[in-house]
């Protein structure tokens, strides 16, 4: 057992920098999930719709611990042998996906009907109604609730560390396994997750106050 130092504590803050590339990436790579499946689930298509809830069942009723297990095990018994790094991008992006996708969907439901019905009548067809006419309006009511899901999404990360993926919650354990000091460490710890999820929970709660004074003008 050694006694903590500075260079301990600026371990774990350059820990967190990986912590934060790995929420940004599965959040980019959700975010195009989360499109594809928001869009087939009001889709005129009904397979499309079937197929976009079927996924969404899928990932939001099993816990992600099992979806990165699978990704990581299931592509080395394939061959492809995913590093800890690609195989927990993979593995948050699919999961992402799911629940933006279902954020999205709510919020293009939530534009009036009467608005697809203004374009059906000017001649619009389906695509260019959704583009022109109710895809803009169902972004801004998306960005709350989008920022408030990236909070939990950073949070999340932290079930890497069980895939081998060296994000905060995996250097704080490493460094525990050295010093044995688990009170101060995952203290820390926590200290630099709230400080990584506070502004972000400010945010959406404002992006949201915004949105309701809007709405009520």
């Amino acid at each position: 057992m050694r006694a903590l130092g500075p260079s301990d504590f600026l371990f774990l803050i350059e820990a967190a920098r990986w912590t934060i590339l790995l929420s940004l990436s599965a959040f980019i790579g959700g975010g195009i999930v989360g499109a594809f499946i928001a869009l087939g689930r009001v889709s005129e298509r009904k397979w499309l719709r079937w197929l976009s809830i079927g996924y969404i069942q899928l990932f939001q009723g099993t816990p992600l611990l099992l979806q990165l297990f699978l990704v990581f095990f299931g592509s080395d018994m394939l061959g492809l042998a995913l590093g800890p790094w690609v195989a927990a991008t993979l593995g948050l992006s699919l999961n992402a996906g799911a629940f933006l996708g279902e954020i999205w969907r709510g919020c293009i439901q939530a534009v009036p009907r009467a608005q697809s019905e203004a374009g059906q009548a000017l001649g619009l067809h389906y695509l260019p109604i959704m583009r022109r006419v109710v895809l803009p309006q169902a972004l801004r009511l998306a960005v709350a609730p989008t920022v408030g899901f990236l909070v939990n999404l950073v949070k999340s990360t932290s079930l890497t560390a069980i895939i081998g993926f060296v994000e905060l919650t995996r250097a704080g354990q490493q460094l525990n396994n050295t010093t044995f000091r688990p009170f101060t460490i995952y203290m820390t710890v926590a200290v630099i997750y709230f400080l990584l999820c506070w502004p972000l929970t400010l945010a959406s709660r404002k992006l949201e106050r915004r949105m309701n004074v809007a709405y009520r003008r």
